[in-house]
């Protein structure tokens, strides 16, 4: 298989980002600056779901940037290794539910409900 090639989030790179696209990077900034401000949920809470959702969205820089983020909230070790946890049940969880599609098939293929 082979290896994807993914640059190292640098400086350079985000400015040039924001270049092409200077409003839509400002609104995306203060979009994420206004999700992570604490709520009712406080912002190390918010850090371990960003953590979950980055690792089943499989993003490198957000598995890097929110695991960094949630340490820095106070979250241990062993609470992002079980937000990861949650984010692996859920996807194959996801999985087996959508399994009732295929026996609906089935059931469709064989006359019944």
């Amino acid at each position: 298989m082979a290896e994807m090639h993914l640059p190292k989030a640098t400086r350079e790179l985000a400015e040039a980002r924001r270049a092409l696209a200077p409003a839509q990077e400002t609104a995306f900034r203060d979009f994420s600056k206004a999700v992570f401000t604490p709520g009712a949920l406080d912002a190390r809470t918010k850090q371990l779901i960003a953590v979950a959702v980055a690792h089943v969205t499989q993003c490198p820089w957000c598995i890097e940037g929110h695991v960094k983020a949630a340490r820095r909230e106070g979250a241990s070790r062993e609470q992002v290794m079980e937000a990861i946890w949650v984010a692996a049940e859920m996807r194959a969880g996801a999985t087996y539910a959508h399994a009732l599609k295929t026996v609906d098939l089935f059931a469709a293929e064989d006359g019944g409900p």
